[in-house]
């Protein structure tokens, strides 16, 4: 009986963990582009506008951009996700989900509640996110190793993880969305090793599980789980120097790792810098200044 207790102790550890990585991993992912060079900083065109406008919390600008690379590539799923993560993105910031010093406590991430949602965003959100679908398999049938297509949908299981996770508190079904979007991701960097945004999910992954005490990270590495700190700290860093329009988001991340670890300094000038790079995300600021 004992043992039985205990295993049911670990288990929904277990299932705890889980659902802060689906959080985590996929949370607020925006779609990357197959170049290294960070265009978020130099924005080339209406798909690298609307994501800085994301950055930026202007989503009626992104909303407009990502219809102007719809208009111009209506094949490509990648403006369609886009559009989707307008959506998701408005509704976490309308909610106040985004919130750093939640995920540096996992107390506090335990005992969150769960949200109203607005139904017209909710259905909008579920309108592009079926339409990324629909185009991404019509590419893939095309051409089954289409990277970019496999990674629309990615995006899609990971946005849907998120919903799931941080508004409607499902944790069952933002697991099983989430262990969708990584083995898309893992399809998309075995045909695409450069796509350097891609390396993000498993820095978070490595990362976080290596938080977790000794016998679960050794029953997490068991399954195939990475559970080394200094590594996800290192693909964090890839996709934060290398990445395209997830650098912002893996740099959020390791401001995350310093004020977990205790280095508030270097978790203000991340924030400081972020809030530098995007000067209408008020995010960065109030997080930099609530760092004690």
């Amino acid at each position: 009986m004992g043992g039985c207790a205990t295993l049911r102790a670990k288990c929904g550890s277990l299932r705890r963990m889980h659902a802060l990585l689906a959080c985590l991993l996929p949370m607020l992912l925006p779609v990357i582009s197959l170049a290294a060079d960070k265009i978020v900083a130099d924005p080339q065109g209406p798909l690298d506008l609307g994501y800085v406008s994301l950055y930026n919390l202007d989503f009626p600008a992104a909303h407009a951009q990502f219809a102007s690379w719809m208009k111009a590539h209506p094949d490509d799923p990648l403006g369609t996700a886009s559009d989707a993560a307008a959506y998701l993105f408005g509704e976490f910031d309308r909610l106040s989900v985004i919130d750093i010093q939640l995920f540096a406590d996992q107390s506090r991430f335990d005992s969150r509640r769960r949200l109203a949602p607005d139904p017209s965003v909710r259905n909008a959100f579920d309108q592009r996110a079926d339409e990324t679908n629909r185009l991404a398999d019509a590419a893939l049938a095309s051409n089954p190793k289409d990277a970019n297509a496999l990674y629309a949908k990615t995006l899609v299981c990971g946005m849907r993880s998120d919903y799931a996770l941080m508004i409607d508190k499902r944790d069952v079904e933002a697991l099983s969305y989430s262990k969708q979007a990584s083995a898309l991701s893992r399809r998309t960097l075995a045909i695409s090793p450069t796509m350097y945004d891609a390396y993000l999910a498993s820095g978070v992954e490595n990362y976080m599980l290596s938080l977790k005490w000794a016998p679960l990270r050794w029953v997490l590495s068991w399954t195939g789980a990475g559970t080394d700190k200094q590594e996800g700290l290192r693909l964090l860093n890839v996709t934060a120097t290398k990445g395209h329009y997830l650098a912002p988001f893996a740099r959020m991340m390791l401001a995350v790792a310093a004020i977990r670890d205790r280095h508030s300094q270097q978790a203000r000038d991340i924030l400081s810098a972020l809030a530098q790079e995007f000067p209408r995300n008020s995010l960065y600021v109030r997080e930099r200044d609530r760092i004690r």
